[in-house]
């Protein structure tokens, strides 16, 4: 019989950070006014011409604000979480479809897998991710881990694969540049050698992550080790001048880095499912 968790995996820290991400996107959204990304979706469904932008910008915004108000309740009362699954899963799969538009992909490099707009599109597997486990609980512990870890190894390996692009190296040069953590490697190695070493280590972190679902002893070094990736990345909303908007409070880059928090939620449920099947094989 498979291993039935004893405890919900998505907990109280993961919830508010979920509901810290929405609530910013959303009125970031809100305040902005037009959004590419927004465009390119509405684009590929065709419906574009249905509405005015401000429309489908406040759908998407009312979207993240639902997500976020939910988050808050659910941390009071567990009946809530299943309708915040339901309404995560609707808000990541419609932008999630749209990755079969060509729009999200870079021409010069091919095309598919050399993904352009859609960097920020595959984060969404993440939040995903967040409403399948929200929505069926009864899934068996190891289900659920692996519903949590493949947005990770996804996104670790195509974005740290992309780091070997010159296109890509140069992409992230301002924000490693303003790293209080990160600059110093360009005294020392050039913008693509910085970029190819960045990548390696994504790529040594999904190799660790794939260890340790089969044998849990890695399982904490490997949490530690992609989790790093994620965290550095909050870094940036306060290091890199991009990152934040005076008139809507995150700007379009600033939604690309903070969707990097549903990546840490991921390994928060992954982490919390391990132990509680360690502590109940203990027992």
């Amino acid at each position: 019989m498979p291993f039935q968790h004893t405890l919900h995996p998505v907990n109280l820290t993961s919830l508010i950070l979920l509901a810290l991400s929405s609530a910013l996107l959303g009125i970031s959204i809100m305040l902005m006014g037009h959004h590419g990304h927004i465009e390119l979706t509405t684009n590929f469904y065709g419906i574009t011409d249905l509405a005015s932008k401000s429309v489908f910008n406040f759908i998407a915004a009312f979207g993240f604000i639902a997500i976020a108000v939910l988050s808050l309740l659910s941390t009071n009362n567990v009946k809530f979480r299943s309708m915040l699954g339901a309404v995560i899963i609707v808000v990541s799969v419609i932008p999630l479809l749209a990755l079969f538009s060509s729009a999200m992909w870079i021409d010069s490099l091919g095309g598919f897998p050399a993904i352009g707009s859609g960097q920020g599109v595959i984060k969404y597997m993440a939040l995903l991710a967040i409403g399948i486990v929200l929505v069926a609980p009864q899934l068996s512990s190891n289900t659920q881990k692996w519903i949590s870890v493949v947005p990770v190894i996804i996104v670790l390996l195509w974005i740290g694969g992309m780091k070997f692009t010159l296109l890509e190296a140069k992409g992230i040069e301002d924000l490693v540049v303003s790293s209080p953590f990160m600059s110093w490697m360009y005294s020392i190695w050039d913008v693509q050698t910085t970029s190819n070493l960045i990548g390696i280590y994504d790529l040594v972190a999904v190799a660790l992550l794939v260890i340790a679902m089969f044998n849990h002893r890695f399982m904490l070094p490997a949490i530690l080790m992609s989790g790093a990736v994620f965290v550095t990345t909050q870094s940036f909303l306060f290091s890199w001048d991009a990152a934040l908007n005076e008139s809507s409070i995150l700007s379009t880059g600033g939604h690309f880095l903070i969707k990097d928090l549903w990546y840490v939620i991921n390994l928060f449920v992954i982490w919390h499912l391990t132990k509680d099947r360690q502590n109940v094989e203990l027992n």
